[in-house]
């Protein structure tokens, strides 16, 4: 670091502040303490903790704090002693500043049918190159889809570039499977109908993260794929009907899936807020969803704020269309994005779709591990680095 930084304890040796030009940050000690990077704190080689951090004294202070050159040395009562890099801690995450109810992730780019680019990747480069992998993902992270062209055309053509991200999440489906009209549907999926804006299997614990679409074939008349950015209608919701938006966050319908060999439940809510309000999950799912019998003031509000949702996911504004060719392939992440498709009629040719589902955690980690791996950041101290490097196979 270029600048100076002073290293003052404070509140009775509580608190630790960092203060340089254009810089104030605070710890506290407690926090500095079962985070100290040292081999008696941290195991050097996977870089989880090796102390019960729950048994430090909650009464722990620090007796001393100093910098010397890019290091800042501490003393604490229980006797220990630490250094971190300056650099590192001064990295550290913070909780975001912006908990307003339904805030989104910086990183997400929010749109609407107004969308001029649609975030595109090229299969074998992906397969072949890191570089051209993180971009996807990086894509995938930013607007909650991308559409992937050159897959090849054997009904598992996506399957070598699942298993750079991966694993293929399995399902009683099996991996991947047919999208295309049979006799005697067992969903809805598999029949002609058009479908309305969706997210896949609220049914599921752990509900599956991505969705996998390849085109095998799309010459049928129709069937065209609609998408509508569940966290921008979310936002509209909050910023027109407030109390609709709160209602949608709060209670938690049930869904269900029953066939002669499965039986899914699980619930939540339509709209879901991480811990810190800001924006984490949409569920929508007219064909599946069961409400309880709540109180009869409960259901009203309920289904009026349902039915503005419902306005918001179906209004053309916000959606964009596009018609999948064969050998092109829409990756789509199933707790933002709602999908869906126009009728098709099977006189004008065949609609044959196939798809598997990757989940989220094996998705988010190839995006980081490449992230550091490319930028040569990845250390001994990232206490999940060892793992999660071998997600979805070695780094090629």
């Amino acid at each position: 670091m270029s600048n100076p930084v002073d290293a003052i304890v404070t509140t009775q040796g509580r608190r630790l502040t960092l203060s340089g030009p254009g810089l104030e940050q605070h710890f506290a000690a407690l926090w500095l303490r079962e985070r100290a990077p040292d081999g008696e704190t941290l195991d050097a080689q996977t870089g989880q903790r090796l102390i019960e951090a729950a048994e430090l004294p909650l009464d722990l202070t620090l007796e001393s704090a100093a910098v010397d050159g890019e290091t800042l040395h501490l003393a604490f009562s229980d006797g220990h002693r630490t250094a971190f890099a300056l650099s590192t801690l001064l990295a550290e995450d913070r909780p975001p500043r912006d908990t307003s109810r339904g805030a989104a992730d910086d990183a997400q780019l929010l749109w609407d049918a107004s969308l001029a680019h649609l975030p595109e990747a090229d299969f074998a480069a992906a397969l072949a190159d890191d570089r051209a992998l993180l971009g996807l993902l990086d894509e995938l992270q930013r607007y909650g889809f991308v559409r992937v062209a050159g897959v090849p055309g054997e009904e598992d053509g996506m399957q070598p570039l699942i298993d750079r991200i991966g694993p293929l999440r399995r399902t009683n489906w099996g991996g991947i499977a047919d999208v295309k009209s049979v006799a005697n549907a067992y969903d809805l999926t598999m029949t002609q109908r058009g479908l309305e804006p969706h997210t896949d299997n609220p049914y599921r614990d752990p509900i599956p993260g991505y969705i996998w679409l390849h085109c095998l074939s799309n010459a049928a008349a129709g069937g065209d794929s609609t998408l509508v950015d569940g966290f921008m209608a979310a936002r509209r919701l909050q910023r027109e009907d407030p109390t609709a938006f709160d209602c949608l966050t709060r209670l938690s319908p049930g869904f269900r899936y029953v066939d002669a060999t499965t039986r899914l439940e699980s619930e939540g809510p339509l709209i879901e807020l991480d811990g810190h309000g800001r924006l984490a999950r949409v569920r929508f799912s007219n064909r599946t969803e069961r409400v309880a019998a709540y109180d009869a003031e409960t259901l009203e509000r309920y289904y009026a704020a349902r039915q503005r949702f419902h306005a918001l996911i179906t209004d053309p504004a916000l959606t964009v269309y596009l018609k999948l060719a064969p050998g092109e392939m829409l990756i789509m992440d199933n707790y933002r994005l709602l999908h869906g498709r126009t009728a098709y009629q099977l006189e004008g040719g065949v609609r044959h779709m196939r798809q598997g589902y990757v989940d989220r955690d094996s998705t988010a980690s190839r995006r980081q591990v490449l992230r550091h791996t490319l930028a040569g950041s990845v250390g001994a101290n990232d206490a999940d680095a060892p793992r999660a490097a071998t997600q979805g196979g070695p780094v090629r």
